[in-house]
């Protein structure tokens, strides 16, 4: 015996909507890739703690003096250039990916942070920003007293 199952278009039509906006979504994106040899946004890991906000940069081949760091409200703005190395006509390239040119990412900060007692270190390429949270949006515990 089959079960007869009730036709609800709206439902089909809900599906074929998430569908096209999948579609639209891959195809009007830009990825996290080269573009036209330059770069496109370096990747970035944030994370926070009770205390402090904390962004990871992946910057291969970037040294420190080529980066600006700027915090202006609740954006954090990521901005450098790296030189292009001069083209050398002995050489015949097969592959080219190394990457050059200027890059710039910002991020929206998920809370209020201290801008002022900001700190980033730069180490193996990958740059950590620390910004320390605002007191007043510090986490704060409430002690309960018995009678």
């Amino acid at each position: 015996m089959s079960n007869i199952i009730r036709w609800e278009p709206v439902r089909e039509m809900m599906t074929l909507r998430e569908a096209m906006d999948r579609l639209f979504d891959d195809a009007f994106t830009r990825p996290l890739s080269l573009n036209n040899g330059n770069w496109s946004i370096p990747a970035v890991d944030m994370y926070q703690t009770d205390n402090e906000v904390v962004i990871k940069a992946a910057l291969p081949g970037i040294k420190a003096d080529e980066v600006q760091i700027n915090v202006t409200g609740e954006i954090l703005t990521l901005k450098g250039e790296t030189k292009h190395e001069e083209e050398k006509t002995e050489k015949a390239y097969h592959l080219r990916e190394q990457r050059w040119g200027a890059f710039e990412r910002s991020i929206v900060l998920p809370t209020e942070v201290v801008a002022d007692k900001a700190k980033a270190d730069f180490e193996n390429g990958v740059l950590t920003i620390t910004l320390p949270k605002a007191e007043e949006v510090k986490p704060k515990s409430i002690s309960i007293k018995t009678k």
